[in-house]
């Protein structure tokens, strides 16, 4: 299930080198949150990501497996593997339902801002022994956006922990601003294709542990990763990006950023309609 040019994962790096950003990272100004409190508003502009907060019940959560596990098999069937689902929301009426979510939205409105875009979806799904690691990186190295007003969710559809390789956060690196990285070789089996070499030098690994129908939330700008998956255990999680509504996207983008909160005045996010199936 090949990306289409326009709405690839991972653009190119002669790509994103054409596009004039903002590349700090702009804390969040929210005073009176409604969701979150306002010590967890302090704690993400120190450390860059929240992590175990709660938006899924029992229930929803084998819901919510059950409809993976159908579309991975559909999605292998057809010649991909677990970690080809990307801009999901863009073709599965459920992805766009959980990337729009009122509980989720509700937590990245309390960081971001009133006038919010949610524009991608991408499920990372580690198989038992599969091999292939998540080197450290940031994401705003593979994301053609401006100014960095961007977070992604982590969404635990199954339980992510050390032995089945959770993702990683560098706490406070997002402060470095945006960073050297080299290309990935393939002996590295990186599921990515860049690596950030010697993150300690930005701070110590912290475990991002999640029960399945949990999300963390950190900054395009924090230093993150993972390891292989050496357990018998998949781990699979789904990535949800947003932005604030004044970020502008390059590479046509914008053509997959969904209006999820207040307004986008300028007109620049498509706003795309939910897909018809599911």
């Amino acid at each position: 299930m090949a990306e289409s040019k326009e709405f690839q994962a991972v653009p190119q790096e002669e790509d994103l080198s054409q596009i004039e950003r903002d590349l700090k990272f702009y804390p969040s100004t929210t005073t009176k949150p409604k969701r979150l409190t306002v010590e967890q508003v302090e704690q993400f502009n120190q450390d860059g990501y929240l992590r175990s907060l709660p938006i899924f019940d029992e229930r929803e959560v084998l819901e919510n497996r059950e409809y993976f596990d159908r579309l991975l098999e559909a999605v292998i069937a057809a010649g991909g593997d677990s970690y080809s689902i990307s801009t999901a929301h863009m073709k599965y009426g459920k992805v766009y339902d959980l990337l729009t979510h009122p509980k989720i939205v509700a937590y990245v409105k309390d960081l971001l801002g009133e006038n919010l875009i949610a524009w991608g979806s991408h499920f990372f799904c580690k198989m038992p022994h599969d091999g292939k690691s998540v080197a450290w990186h940031q994401d705003a190295s593979y994301w053609p956006l401006s100014p960095s007003k961007a977070v992604t969710v982590w969404l635990a559809i199954d339980d992510a922990d050390p032995e089945n390789a959770n993702m990683r956060f560098i706490a406070g690196s997002h402060h470095f601003g945006h960073m050297t990285y080299r290309p990935s070789g393939s002996h590295e089996d990186n599921v990515l294709n860049q690596t950030i070499d010697n993150p300690e030098q930005y701070g110590s690994p912290i475990d991002d542990a999640l029960k399945a129908g949990e999300i963390s939330i950190h900054s395009d700008l924090l230093l993150h990763g993972s390891e292989a998956n050496q357990s018998d255990r998949r781990r699979c999680g789904l990535t949800l990006r947003y932005c604030a509504a004044d970020v502008r996207a390059g590479m046509d983008w914008n053509a997959k950023g969904v209006i999820v909160s207040g307004s986008d005045p300028s007109g620049h996010w498509l706003n795309p309609p939910r897909p018809e199936n599911d």
